[in-house]
């Protein structure tokens, strides 16, 4: 006899008021990705009892695996209702709001759950990426540096509260960046975070160690070849930059940074004509982005061509007006 055929029978012998026993066969269901049957399994588990906890969790969490947000929310929002005070229901809750776009709405559910379980790490570290994307920049640092605090010897709490700290302006991403380095000292991005932290503070010349460090330890890594880059550019070293650049470019064909540093780089070895062919072939991968274009139009007009420059110029604006939050300051009001 066929699985579905057993569980059918199963469904038979089990009386529509025996709610957990539905709701048990359910789970087995989705756990084997039955997923029509668990959920009228659940369905008929809630019309008996419309407030059951299990059901309303495990059919809201089968949705949200299966990338059905919108329903899964109902069944979340309403498991949370019923036990507000259960993690699970108000976390998950959280990762589906995210998915529907409602970052706000989702990050006062994990408020919540983190006010369930203040040591969890996973969740700090969840909310510490998500309140900088939503540009509360003085949360996502303050949360970051506790998750430090909870986790020492975490590297990855480390990075996120470095970039957490240094989005919002906070002085502390130094001290952090430090410390991880010293942490972990073998790892290229502590030794990077380091050195862009020292470069910041005015103190280049010993951020260059570091990032050399940083590029035997991980080739594969293009940020410490694209800062290495820009301090030689900052003396003048045009070609050698233009090695670096090239180098990050490589590794990720669509760093707009090094492909306008590079042109830069070329512009001061007097080779305006290569930087114009790397400007376009940046331009070919990320049409959107101003600032290749604009960098463009200043080659343009350095080359005497002033109709190519003021077409340039005025892609490049039109791109800025189209995408304002590139040029927006970090704010530094508090979560709602």
């Amino acid at each position: 006899m066929r699985a579905t055929s057993i569980l059918l029978v199963m469904v038979m012998y089990a009386r529509s008021a025996d709610v957990e026993a539905l709701s048990e066969l359910a789970k087995a269901g989705a756990v084997e990705k039955r997923y029509d049957e668990a959920a009228a399994l659940w369905d008929k588990a809630l019309q008996a009892a419309p407030g059951h906890f299990g059901s309303l969790f495990n059919f809201g969490f089968m949705r949200y695996s299966q990338g059905l947000h919108a329903d899964a929310e109902k069944l979340l929002a309403r498991a949370a209702r019923v036990q507000p005070g259960d993690f699970n229901a108000r976390y998950v809750l959280g990762l589906t709001l995210i998915q529907l776009d409602r970052r706000e709405d989702a990050l006062r559910q994990w408020r919540a759950a983190l006010a369930i379980q203040p040591a969890n790490l996973k969740l700090m570290l969840v909310m510490t990426v998500e309140y900088g994307r939503g540009r509360y920049f003085r949360e996502a640092c303050n949360l970051g540096r506790k998750a430090v605090t909870l986790a020492p010897q975490d590297e990855r709490a480390h990075l996120i509260a470095i970039k957490a700290c240094q989005d919002a302006g906070d002085a502390g991403a130094f001290d952090l960046a430090q410390k991880a380095a010293k942490l972990f000292p073998d790892s290229a991005r502590t030794n990077f975070e380091y050195a862009f932290q020292l470069h910041k503070a005015g103190r280049s010349e010993e951020s260059l160690p570091l990032l050399q460090k940083a590029m035997r330890n991980d080739p594969a890594y293009e940020e410490p070849h694209f800062l290495y880059g820009e301090l030689l550019l900052a003396r003048d070293e045009f070609e050698e930059a233009a090695t670096h650049f090239r180098s990050a470019l490589r590794i990720r064909k669509d760093f707009v940074g090094a492909c306008v540093s590079l042109a830069r780089a070329l512009v001061g070895a007097v080779k305006d004509h290569d930087a114009v062919r790397e400007l376009r072939r940046c331009i070919e991968i990320n049409p959107t982005h101003p600032q290749p274009r604009l960098l463009l139009s200043q080659i343009y007009f350095r080359l005497g061509d002033e109709q190519a420059a003021e077409k340039e110029k005025n892609e490049s604006l039109r791109l800025r007006r189209a995408n304002p939050e590139a040029m927006e300051a970090p704010q530094g009001r508090p979560f709602p």
